[in-house]
Parts: C-alpha cells; sequence; structure tokens
C-alpha cells in the first residue's frame, strides 16, 4: 500500500528545523552523492524564498525551491527540483513541477519562470511550457539549458 503524500509550500522562514533537516538531507542525496557534484548548496538565495515539498511518514521525498523575480534571474525560478530515488517512476516529479508552476503563479502572478534544467529534462519541462532560451553550458559537470516558461 502507498502511503499519501503531503504537500506544503511554505516561506523558508516557517520551516520547522525538521523539515529543513530532511529537506536538504535529499537535495544531499541526489545532487552531492547520486549525481557526484561537489558544490555549495546552501548558497544563500533560500532565505526569502518559497520551498516546496513532498513528506511521507515525515520525510521529505520530493521537493524545490522558488525564488522571487530578481533573485537568480530577472524572471521568478523554480530550483533544486529533486525527487527521492524510491518516489521515482509514480508521478510524484510530474506533481512536484504542477505544484511549483502553480505556486509561482500564486505569489508571482504575471512573471515567466525561468529555470536552469540538466539538457536530459528538456522534454520533461517542455511537457510545462517550458521553452529553451540558451545553448548547453556545463554546470558541475552536468549539461544544462536555459528555459523559459511565459
Amino acid at each position: 500500500m502507498h502511503t499519501p503524500l503531503d504537500w506544503h509550500c511554505l516561506p523558508f522562514e516557517t520551516l520547522s528545523l525538521t523539515q529543513l533537516y530532511s529537506l536538504l538531507r535529499l537535495r544531499q542525496e541526489v545532487f552531492v552523492l547520486e549525481q557526484d557534484c561537489v558544490y555549495l548548496d546552501v548558497d544563500g538565495r533560500d532565505i526569502g524564498s518559497q520551498q516546496l515539498f513532498a513528506q511521507q511518514r515525515g520525510e521529505v521525498v520530493a521537493c524545490c525551491r522558488i525564488l522571487a523575480p530578481g533573485v537568480k534571474y530577472a524572471e521568478a525560478s523554480i530550483g533544486r527540483v529533486c525527487t527521492a530515488l524510491s518516489q521515482r517512476g509514480r508521478g510524484v516529479g510530474v506533481a512536484l513541477m504542477q505544484r511549483a508552476v502553480a505556486c509561482c503563479e500564486q505569489h508571482h502572478p504575471g512573471q515567466g519562470i525561468r529555470i536552469s534544467a540538466q539538457q536530459y529534462l528538456k522534454a520533461f519541462y517542455e511537457g510545462f511550457g517550458f521553452v529553451q532560451t540558451s545553448d548547453v553550458y556545463d554546470e558541475d559537470g552536468i549539461p544544462h539549458i536555459e528555459m523559459l516558461r511565459t
């Protein structure tokens, strides 16, 4: 039996310590360990962001952050998108991005949304209305592209 997910979109400053710990742990598991990228995940941009995440039995199993226009790009942006290995293939990534776009539209109405996407996920993000706007570039050893949803 599949345990339902509890979804939250919260301002960073309101996260409990347990939520924050679980969220950062997932990001490290996916980006640092699984993708073998050594980089500073805690980059100062979480402060002031909206944190969208799904919990199952108290653990964060999918998350992303929503940055206001002007923080990283002129537009609002969605970043640090990740799903726990145990949740992949269940539609959790699709649900996460649907909610992320809705959260952006709620908190930053009338703004475009720009993302820095891993190139191999281009078709996935195109399914949410994102269009490639840059050439391929290297970010932490992984090919990326910028994409925009107007």
